[in-house]
């Protein structure tokens, strides 16, 4: 005759812990489906995320709620993009559209590439190791090859072999532009010691850009031209949709993968 063995009945407040966990577990879920649903068929799904739950949440409680900061002074959220095991996107708590939107060369306009690139440690987290300033890249797409209307700068790992490419800039001569071709398409770099005012990337690529038709075809990538950015400089890499065999997108030249984060 089989033995029972008397049924094991959790304690209340061992029920209610494992419940509301299994609740924030699928609410995490629910989200993280809804937000690529979302952006799937919304081009202000990026938008309506930091100005309708980031943005109202760090003002209500001074938590980021969905976004992993909000810095309300600078005007920018950091958003854990759904794609890549590590890519973060740095967007603006103000209402810009992209590349296009004069709004980028204003007076007084943020910094958004400066502060994406400090943003560049929520990478690091991701992977959980510090990685060279040139394994890592900042990239916004042109108007025509992106799926929001809201600017938003990718913040991610590159990949080895257009490292290893660039590495050939890292003793260019800061302010001139140099082509070259990164997987297969043409693209110019610029060698800068710094990311804001003069050297601001929008301001640099505006240069010979002049309006926002121009800009609205421009594709731009930032990364360290050696392991420290803050003593090799940093390199503008940038192609358009007007140049021959050029692009509209640097975003192949990011590795959502961040597989340099695996290399021993």
């Amino acid at each position: 005759m089989p033995i029972r063995m008397p049924m094991t009945v959790p304690k209340p407040a061992h029920l209610r812990q494992t419940i509301l966990r299994a609740t924030a577990a699928l609410a995490v879920a629910f989200t993280a489906a809804s937000c690529a649903r979302l952006a799937a068929v919304d081009s202000n799904a990026l938008w309506k995320i930091v100005d309708l739950r980031c943005v109202p949440s760090q003002q209500a409680t001074g938590t980021p709620g969905q976004c992993t900061v909000v810095d309300l002074d600078k005007r920018y959220a950091i958003l854990k993009d759904i794609v890549g095991r590590s890519q973060h996107l740095l967007i603006p708590t103000d209402r810009v559209t992209g590349i296009e939107s004069p709004f980028v060369l204003a007076p007084n306009a943020p910094d958004y590439w400066d502060d994406a690139w400090v943003s560049r440690l929520y990478v690091e987290k991701s992977v959980k190791r510090s990685l060279p300033d040139n394994q890592l890249g900042l990239e916004i797409n042109s108007q025509f090859r992106r799926t929001q209307n809201q600017l938003h700068i990718h913040i991610d790992c590159m990949h080895s072999k257009v490292s290893d490419a660039l590495a050939r800039h890292a003793k260019d001569t800061p302010g001139e532009w140099r082509w070259d071709t990164l997987d297969g398409q043409r693209y110019r770099i610029m060698r800068v010691t710094s990311l804001d005012q003069a050297s601001n990337p929008f301001r640099i690529v505006a240069r010979d850009n002049k309006d926002a038709a121009a800009m609205a075809m421009q594709t731009i990538l930032v990364t360290g031209a050696g392991p420290s950015a803050e003593k090799d400089g940093w390199l503008v890499v940038n192609s358009g949709l007007d140049v021959d065999n050029g692009s509209g997108s640097a975003e192949g030249l990011l590795d959502h993968a961040c597989r340099v984060a695996d290399d021993k």
